[in-house]
């Protein structure tokens, strides 16, 4: 009894991958024998198209047109042709004016990431989109040295995850949790919701702070230099800051939201904070994760282990407000300082005072 077997044979094309000069005098060699463009794809291990093409590039017309005929000479002459013409064109000289503005304002006090630059410029009309590079192709730039902007200048970039703490158990919350929280705070819809921190220079007793606040819906930070970093100093800090607002202070801080950190522990005393403190989970610094990056905009001046005692108090207000003076492509390239001024010319124009 005769068995039928049937042998699947899979054939592995090699994608991806130029034809050598030796396969092209190969193709040339079994067209002239007669061979059709399947068996030669077959023959070189070649996909159909690969194979199709090629004969279509090379081919030329001999006798006066009367003959057409695949060489391949003429074949690797139009592939080196194509591979120059393929190189990738820069702009860097049609853009020259954009590059610089994107350098002053990058260099100078101004100190705008590469998208602010890109994002600002299209928003303010300062240049048309012909006339610019997107941030991917600054970033090249920067890569390929084609501007006076360095990797190392741009910090975000250099930037290295870390191993998120074990979550413990064994710390309390030292008050109202931020599952509690109103729901107008979790999603930036309503003003005045804010994060609060404090950033240490030296581990030393003495050494001051900078206390730290963002608002949520617009980005707007306050940095306020602190004495030291106690609970008495923060409450201190606090109560003079809402009393600058005067009887407006209750629409301005609707909410804050502080880790379980003990200088944050006497924030109940502020007068009409109370009941408006809100404490993250111990261990999950992320929750207020708007906070902390802006923590790491404040390293952009003051370096981890410098002594926050080398600046006075004048200076730290000064980078809050070149931050603030950032243009952020998730405010569509407006800067939170715009932002943030807007919202307190609503509250003191339009609404009554608040308790």
């Amino acid at each position: 009894m005769l068995k039928t077997v049937f042998i699947e044979v899979t054939i592995n094309h090699r994608k991806g991958q130029h034809l050598s000069a030796e396969e092209r005098y190969e193709i040339e060699i079994r067209l002239r024998d007669g061979w059709t463009t399947c068996r030669i794809a077959r023959e070189l291990n070649r996909p159909y198209n690969t194979i199709k093409n090629e004969i279509k590039r090379g081919t030329v017309a001999l006798y006066n047109g009367k003959v057409s005929r695949y060489k391949a000479k003429r074949g690797n002459e139009v592939y080196v042709n194509n591979r120059k013409n393929s190189r990738r064109q820069y702009k860097v000289l049609k853009v020259k004016e954009f590059l610089n503005y994107v350098t002053r304002q990058f260099s100078g006090d101004e100190k705008w990431s590469l998208d602010a630059c890109v994002g600002r410029a299209l928003r303010e009309g300062l240049f048309s989109r012909s006339e610019i590079v997107c941030t991917k192709t600054l970033y090249r730039y920067v890569e390929l040295g084609l501007m006076p902007i360095r990797n190392i200048d741009l910090p975000e970039k250099l930037s290295r995850a870390v191993n998120r703490k074990r979550i413990r158990e064994n710390r309390r919350v030292l008050g109202q949790s931020i599952d509690e929280r109103p729901f107008n705070a979790d999603d930036r819809s309503e003003f005045g919701h804010w994060e609060l921190d404090s950033v240490i220079g030296t581990k030393n007793k003495d050494e001051p702070c900078v206390l730290t606040l963002v608002e949520r819906k617009t980005r707007n930070s306050l940095w306020i230099k602190l004495a030291d970093h106690s609970a008495e100093a923060v409450t201190t800090a606090m109560s003079t800051l809402t009393e600058h607002f005067g009887d407006r202070a209750g629409q301005v801080f609707k909410t804050i939201t502080t880790d379980n950190g003990s200088e944050f522990a006497f924030l109940d005393r502020v007068g009409f904070l109370r009941g408006r403190i809100y404490y993250a989970h111990p261990y999950s610094s992320w929750e207020k994760g708007t906070n902390e990056r802006h923590n790491r905009l404040l390293r952009r001046f003051i370096s981890k282990g410098s002594s926050i005692s080398d600046y006075d108090a004048e200076s730290i207000m000064i980078m809050a407000d070149i931050i603030n003076g950032l243009p952020r492509k998730i405010l569509n390239y407006a800067t939170p300082e715009e932002l943030f001024d807007r919202e307190l010319d609503a509250i003191y124009s339009l609404h009554p005072a608040m308790d």
